[in-house]
């Protein structure tokens, strides 16, 4: 069943920061129906059969955000059709209209072209607190070189979009906001990025999230 229909998927554009080549920011993409609707998903995709959980890091430590996998479970650093580091049972599947909103994304940000070798079968969805943290980090576990899409639900935060060749600066620091898209492939898919704050109690009425920012990322993982 497609959750989206066409007349949800566009909404006003905000204007648009300057960003490095293959990155670009879709302020206010998603309309507070679909926020919402988004949020009620996670909250079913959040009980399982792999629940939502802090991923545990090669150096014994956990991350402050929270995560649940769609498609393909995600551990630092590999994917697997079981989570093995918590269950042992299989993700849900990775939802066909979730594959078409996030095509009908890098359509907007990429080009016809673009969208139409565009194959998603994965997606991390984060759930940050207000004292949730994402290090500056590169995406680079996935077999292909497909863009990242991300989708933001609840509290704004600062993105820190930087470069490919470490994790300092030359780097951006972006706002966003509830109903956010963001888009980073070409020259810039394998830039580092993060999340160093949250901005607690900006999401706005209606979007279905009470506390905390909901952050779903789509990928391209060319796993068979």
């Amino acid at each position: 069943m497609t959750l989206f229909g066409p007349e949800d998927v566009l909404g006003p554009p905000r204007e648009r920061q300057a960003l490095p080549a293959g990155a670009v920011h879709l302020p206010g993409w998603l309309s507070l129906p679909e926020q919402a609707r988004l949020s009620a998903e996670f909250q079913m995709w959040a009980r399982g059969p792999v629940p939502l959980r802090a991923a545990a890091l090669p150096n014994g430590g956990r991350m402050s955000v929270r995560t649940v996998c769609l498609g393909w479970h995600w551990q630092p650093y590999r994917y697997t059709r079981t989570a093995d580091d918590v269950n042992g049972q299989q993700v849900l599947p990775f939802p066909d209209w979730l594959g078409d909103l996030a095509k009908a994304v890098v359509r907007e940000a990429c080009g016809a072209t673009a969208a139409r070798t565009y194959r998603p079968d994965a997606a991390l969805v984060n759930h940050y607190d207000a004292h949730a943290r994402m290090g500056m980090h590169q995406d680079k576990d996935e077999r292909t070189d497909a863009p990242v899409v991300s989708l933001s639900v609840g509290d704004s935060c600062v993105f820190r979009f930087g470069n490919a060749q470490g994790r300092g600066k030359p780097h951006t620091d972006v706002r966003l906001e509830s109903g956010d898209a963001f888009v980073f492939g070409g020259p810039s898919r394998l830039a580092y990025h993060g999340v160093p704050k949250i901005f607690p109690g900006t999401a706005p009425e209606g979007c279905g999230l009470a506390r905390g920012r909901l952050n779903i990322t789509v990928r391209a993982t060319g796993m068979p």
